[in-house]
């Protein structure tokens, strides 16, 4: 959300005209351009349950002005509720999460969604035009808030063809060096937080556990990624004899070089409005195996669908996934590389083109 938000700011910036930021932060390289005026909304204790409320608020405020004065407006989701332009990256309506943690913990978590579900509603309800990310998210916010279907479109994300290129043979050595890795095994990677069960890594512990139980398995995982539950997962891979197996790495800023020295991304999981970071693993031809409910199993063509999953708690058929992959991943080879040529093409300046064309017209 946050890196989408980012291109379409950045190149509305760059066509010259006055762009407003209502937010509670922004990337600093848009606060170069002269034309930007960034308002900074407040969060109370850092919580956004707090500052949602500041931010409909103050985001109202300054979009009743914009409209005034012949300008576009374009809200994500339930942060602010005026009648234009709203761009959804994730349905609450779609999704009931399940906080780890302490009691406390999750009926703080029970309340939030609550709340943000109800204000989804109303917000979207309100809306003159919605985008969404992908089909999958334009059928499920129908589901959850009954808008009529013509003022629902679909733009896909964009991506950063510079930051994520193809990999070749000499990147990938490059990159492996670089990180320690050994230049014959196989590496999978895991990318995503670990505060919840929704990206699937529950599914993707067990199937490993079986996999590395049998001595011909050589692939060792990698996770990326941080939250509530990491610790605890980390304790479990020591109980079962799996901590030279998997590694848990965690917050990166390096997942172009992780993508670019990886042979597989693992992503079951459950919910999954587009799925950015399949995407970028695709545009450096890195094979994704992903749940085909998650929106970017939408641009699989069908040369690939052995590499969609049917349901993200089925354990063995991740494990006859990733078998099937050890043994004649060369088949995919073809597809994933025209996928990714594809999905390179589609720039962040190309989105936000499409997305501002949709919106005028």
């Amino acid at each position: 959300m946050d890196r989408a938000n980012l291109a379409l700011a950045d190149w509305l910036a760059r066509q010259g005209g006055p762009v407003r930021l209502v937010a509670h932060r922004v990337e600093d390289s848009l606060l170069r351009y002269p034309n930007v005026r960034f308002i900074r909304v407040p969060k109370p204790a850092n919580a956004y349950l707090l500052g949602e409320p500041v931010l409909d608020a103050v985001g109202r405020y300054h979009a009743r002005r914009t409209l005034a004065e012949g300008g576009q407006v374009v809200a994500n989701g339930g942060n602010c509720e005026v009648p234009a332009a709203n761009w959804v990256h994730y349905v609450h309506g779609a999704h009931s999460p399940q906080p780890a943690g302490g009691t406390l913990r999750r009926l703080k978590g029970l309340v939030s969604h609550r709340v943000f579900l109800e204000r989804e509603r109303r917000a979207l309800r309100r809306a003159r035009i919605i985008i969404a990310n992908s089909a999958r998210t334009r059928q499920d916010l129908l589901a959850a808030t009954g808008v009529e279907p013509s003022r629902v479109h679909v733009v896909y994300l964009g991506g950063d063809p510079s930051r994520f290129p193809p990999t070749s043979p000499a990147l990938r050595r490059e990159s492996r060096e670089a990180l320690g890795w050994s230049q014959e095994r196989r590496v999978a990677l895991f990318v995503g937080a670990l505060g919840d069960r929704r990206k699937g890594f529950d599914t993707l512990f067990d199937a490993w556990t079986r996999l590395c139980a049998r001595p011909a398995w050589d692939v060792d995982l990698c996770v990326v990624g941080t939250g509530a539950q990491r610790e605890a997962w980390q304790r479990e891979a020591r109980a079962r004899g799996l901590d030279s197996r998997i590694q848990f790495l965690g917050f990166r800023t390096d997942v172009p070089r992780l993508l670019a020295a990886a042979d597989l991304l693992v992503a079951p999981t459950r919910y999954e409005p587009y799925g950015l970071g399949v995407h970028e693993a695709l545009c450096v031809g890195l094979p994704a195996l992903v749940s085909r409910t998650a929106g970017v199993a939408e641009r699989y063509p069908p040369e690939l669908q052995g590499l969609l999953l049917e349901d993200p708690d089925d354990v063995e058929a991740l494990v006859r996934r990733l078998e099937d992959w050890r043994h004649r991943g060369d088949k995919w080879v073809p597809a994933v590389s025209a996928l990714s040529s594809a999905l390179r093409s589609w720039t962040w300046d190309a989105m936000a083109e499409a997305l501002v064309a949709r919106l005028e017209a």
